[in-house]
């Protein structure tokens, strides 16, 4: 029954992720926005939904520090693992905005998190936590960065010459009315979110059978479960020459699972650290600062395959770090 899951779970996530990215790309061109934008928003708060729902349900279960590991994991994982699987399948161009504005923001706050959670360690506090007034600043900048994010594509978009019409439009290149678009998205959503559960109960299942220990499920399996749709989210736009989707949707992921996901989290309950370390917050703003060096030190304004590798490889070493410690 196990092997019947994992199949199902990755046809779903796979024509799921490949609804979404038409659905969505449809929207941007209707909405006359930049696909980034789209990528940035709907589609990366979509991805999110499994993390919001394990943090939102550990939060009212009073396992803080089950909350916030699932968002520490799943953003060291969207950087260091699905930049890096899909930048070696398919290199992700840079554009100016990406490099002078978004980066930098996913950059600012991952800071800004562990200077808010990591109390005793920078700031003699009593305990590394977010309290609700950490978790309502949190809400407001994601509130504040949905209408920058906002106001700044549609000026982007404003700015740029109209297209020119073409002759023969190709099936793809046909537009697809708003309404079929929304449901592509809700029905791509689904379908992430669907696969990615029965992936998971399948892949648990299989380990287990296999006498893997608890430990190695919920490190490796539980973190990488919840972050399939942004994997799929961000592997099959990169494949359709979407690149602009899945860069979104991985940083803007990361920012919705700090701002939005963990801001609704310690807004309902003060969220402490327990086993997460400042070892762990120091890979999670790592992963980061790596992309900002792939942008910036390293030029050609694109993340190549080798990085993408580097990036692996960097996932690979943390979690057998984790395993043995």
């Amino acid at each position: 029954m196990f092997i019947v899951k994992i199949i199902v779970g990755i046809l779903l996530l796979s024509v799921g992720a490949s609804w979404l990215t038409d659905g969505a790309s449809a929207i941007a061109k209707r909405l006359k926005v930049s696909e980034f934008l789209i990528g940035v928003t709907i589609v990366a708060v979509g991805t999110s939904t499994p993390e919001l729902v394990v943090s939102l349900q550990s939060a009212i279960a009073g396992q803080a520090d089950v909350s916030i590991g699932n968002v520490v994991g799943s953003n060291i994982f969207n950087i260091y693992a699905i930049l890096g699987l899909t930048t070696i399948l398919a290199p992700l161009p840079l554009t100016r905005q990406n490099e002078r504005r978004d980066i930098p923001i996913c950059l600012g706050v991952t800071i800004l998190l562990c200077l808010m959670a990591l109390d005793a360690t920078l700031w003699a506090g009593e305990a590394n936590q977010l309290s609700r007034v950490d978790g309502i600043v949190l809400l407001v900048g994601y509130a504040l960065f949905l209408w920058y994010i906002i106001r700044g594509g549609r000026k982007e978009m404003a700015a740029m010459p109209a297209p020119e019409p073409q002759t023969n439009p190709t099936t793809e290149e046909k537009s697809i009315s708003m309404w079929l678009a929304v449901v592509m998205v809700g029905v791509g959503l689904g379908g992430l979110i669907w696969g990615s559960d029965l992936f998971l109960d399948g892949s648990i299942d299989l380990a287990r059978r296999v006498g893997l220990s608890e430990a190695v499920i919920g490190i490796v399996l539980v973190a990488a479960g919840t972050s399939m749709p942004e994997l799929f989210a961000s592997i099959v736009p990169a494949l359709k020459g979407k690149s602009e989707i899945a860069l979104g949707n991985i940083l803007g992921s990361n920012i919705a699972n700090i701002l939005l996901i963990l801001g609704t989290s310690a807004t309902l309950t003060p969220l402490r650290l327990g086993g997460i370390t400042p070892t762990d917050m120091v890979v999670m703003l790592s992963a980061v600062v790596m992309v900002l060096l792939a942008a910036f030190v390293l030029g050609r304004r694109k993340i190549t395959r080798i990085e993408g590798a580097v990036f692996l490889a960097i996932y690979v070493v943390y979690t057998l770090w984790l395993l043995r410690s």
